[in-house]
């Protein structure tokens, strides 16, 4: 039997590869040889930063939070412990979120948290 050389299998491998390295600059577009590489570079970059976003959002949301607390009076360590000692249970993306569309009952969140301190 005939080694195939040129067969649909190997061109569709191909193919998959040189569609995913689609934009690339220079050759890691055009060549399958520099490609491979790229693409295969790229999806490892992209496991990372799937991880990182999450730690990335969070910090953002930590610094809104204690940008918010230190307007009135408190730190961002002072005010979670606070939450903590109020039995509420809210998470750093809603305090977030609050913190910048609703103020008003941030504050009063803000002033529950220093009369239990207190």
């Amino acid at each position: 039997m005939p080694r195939a050389v040129d067969g649909t299998k190997h061109k569709d491998r191909r193919k998959k590869i040189l569609d995913q390295a689609k934009g690339y600059f220079g050759r890691r577009s055009t060549n399958y040889r520099v490609a491979k590489d790229a693409v295969a570079k790229a999806g490892q970059y992209a496991y990372r930063g799937r991880k990182e976003k999450k730690r990335d959002f969070r910090k953002l949301w930590i610094a809104r939070i204690s940008a918010a607390v230190q307007a009135e009076g408190l730190n961002y360590s002072q005010f979670m412990h606070g939450l903590k000692l109020a039995n509420i249970e809210l998470n750093r993306k809603a305090l977030s979120n609050m913190a910048i569309e609703d103020k008003a009952a941030f504050s009063a969140l803000v002033s529950q948290v220093k009369s239990v301190l207190a």
